[in-house]
C-alpha cells in the first residue's frame, strides 16, 4: 500500500509536470484487480442532461492539492484526449484521463444536492483513505 501511493504520487507529479513519457514506463509498476471502472449514478446523469449542450461531456480530473493531498476536479468539456476513458450512461459522458483514472478506480460518480452546495462528487472512491468535509479532496490509502 505504502508502495502503491509513492508509485501514484510520482507518477501524478511527473505527469501533472508536463513529461507524458512517464506514462509508459510506469504503468506497469500498478496493477489492479478487476476492470478500470468507475459508475455514474442516475442523478448524475439526470444534472448532465439539463447542463450539458449537446456535444459536451463531464471530465473529471486529480490534481495535487486540496486540504488532503488530492482533490478531484470537474469541468464541462467537448475534446477527447488519446488517453481519456469514455464513461456512457443513457446518452451522457463522463470522461476521465487515464492518470486520474488511477485514483479513481473503483468509484461511483454523482450530483448532491444540499442547502449549502449543490455538486457533482466522487463517493465510494476504494484508493481514498480520507477526505475533506467539502468532498473535494482526499489523501490515498
Amino acid at each position: 500500500s505504502g508502495q502503491l501511493r509513492i508509485v501514484m504520487l510520482r507518477r501524478l507529479l511527473l505527469w501533472r509536470s508536463g513529461v507524458r513519457q512517464c506514462r509508459a514506463a510506469l504503468s506497469a509498476q500498478v496493477a489492479y484487480k478487476g476492470s478500470e471502472m468507475i459508475t455514474v449514478t442516475d442523478r448524475c446523469v439526470q444534472k448532465l442532461r439539463q447542463l450539458a449542450d449537446e456535444d459536451e461531456f463531464l471530465r473529471i480530473m486529480v490534481e495535487g492539492g486540496g486540504c488532503s493531498g488530492f482533490q478531484y476536479k470537474f469541468t464541462m468539456d467537448t475534446t477527447v484526449q488519446d488517453d481519456d476513458k469514455v464513461f456512457e450512461k443513457d446518452g451522457v459522458k463522463v470522461v476521465v484521463d487515464s492518470m486520474s483514472l488511477d485514483f479513481l478506480h473503483g468509484s461511483k460518480i454523482d450530483y448532491e444536492e444540499e442547502l449549502i452546495r449543490s455538486a457533482f462528487r466522487v463517493t465510494s472512491n476504494p484508493q481514498a483513505s480520507q477526505g475533506c468535509s467539502c468532498g473535494v479532496s482526499f489523501s490515498l490509502k
